[in-house]
């Protein structure tokens, strides 16, 4: 039997540049865009911020800028984007992304809600690509006033599926900024940071590039996932994957599906990583159940290792 192939995902260029960036909002095609709206109402507490000109719909937590921008039509991911809130941040970017010969626009104000400030941003497209917009600080007060067991705290990372992990991590590390914290062994997984969560940004080898694998939403501690899952039973929304802990991250999750099969994740206790004061080195695990699942390694359905059962 062949031996399981080794990958080192490695860093250079403007690695670790980046160290105030979060997500900031995700542009899904749906196909039933009132049944998701009532979805992420009910079950997320997210409400509609904004009715775009040709039907789509922007949600979020009543003030500050929106989490979701659904838009009608086959399942897909249209764009994502990120907040950087580093100091000459999105120069660094535009300097890098534009010597590497990437075409790097101004973000047009559609993609951005009213009231959240002076704003500026930039386009590009990711190595499938999926456009990626990266903005400077915006206002977020709808997030942190949260009643933590009717809604999460904050939208937290984007996990997107591949089927070239290297460059997506190439890209989003060399040219972005962000850092490696973990992979697996196998080189089909890996997760960025982009300030001190261990991951805002993960990218997965499903066979194929430009959609998304999973999104997650931040619940406030451990004790909120008993009401969460009840609350989700009482939606009849079911658990797809969870409660565990994942190894990466260190994390706890729980995961179901919005109406048009999207994975949606829920999560606490995210590992913090201070590089201000350490010196760090991306981590290999192997790549089996019991790393993305540590209490007993069982996994989702849709969630597949190369090594193990």
């Amino acid at each position: 039997m062949d031996k399981p192939q080794r990958v080192i995902l490695a860093e250079h260029g403007g690695a670790g540049t980046l160290t105030r960036t979060a997500v900031s909002h995700l542009g899904l095609r749906i196909p039933d865009i009132t049944a998701a709206a009532d979805f992420y109402r009910r079950v997320l507490g997210l409400v509609v911020h904004e009715e775009l000109p040709e039907g789509g719909l922007r949600l979020g937590w009543g003030s500050g800028h929106h989490v979701l921008e659904l838009t009608e039509g086959a399942k897909g991911l249209l764009h994502y984007g990120f907040e950087v809130r580093d100091e000459n941040g999105l120069e660094q970017i535009t300097e890098r992304l534009t010597a590497a010969g990437h075409s790097v626009s101004e973000l047009e104000t559609q993609y951005l809600d009213a009231g959240i400030g002076a704003v500026r941003g930039i386009m590009v497209t990711d190595p499938h690509g999926t456009p990626v917009h990266f903005h400077s600080a915006v206002l977020r007060q709808g997030e942190t006033a949260a009643d933590t067991g009717r809604r999460p705290i904050k939208y937290q990372h984007i996990t997107l599926g591949t089927d070239d992990v290297e460059a997506m991590v190439s890209f989003f590390v060399e040219l972005v900024g962000f850092r490696i914290s973990d992979q697996l062994d196998d080189g089909r997984f890996a997760w960025l940071r982009s300030d001190r969560d261990h991951h805002s940004l993960a990218v997965v080898n499903v066979g194929r590039g430009g959609d998304i694998d999973h999104y997650s939403y931040d619940l406030a501690e451990w004790a909120d996932f008993k009401s969460w899952c009840d609350r989700l039973t009482e939606e009849d929304v079911d658990v797809t994957w969870g409660p565990g802990r994942h190894g990466p991250g260190n994390n706890l999750f729980v995961f179901f599906d919005d109406p048009a099969g999207n994975h949606v994740e829920l999560s606490a206790e995210m590992e913090k990583f201070h590089d201000d004061r350490v010196t760090y080195v991306p981590r290999r695990w192997k790549p089996m159940p019991n790393t993305v699942n540590l209490w007993g390694g069982q996994l989702a359905s849709w969630r597949h290792t190369s090594e193990g059962k």
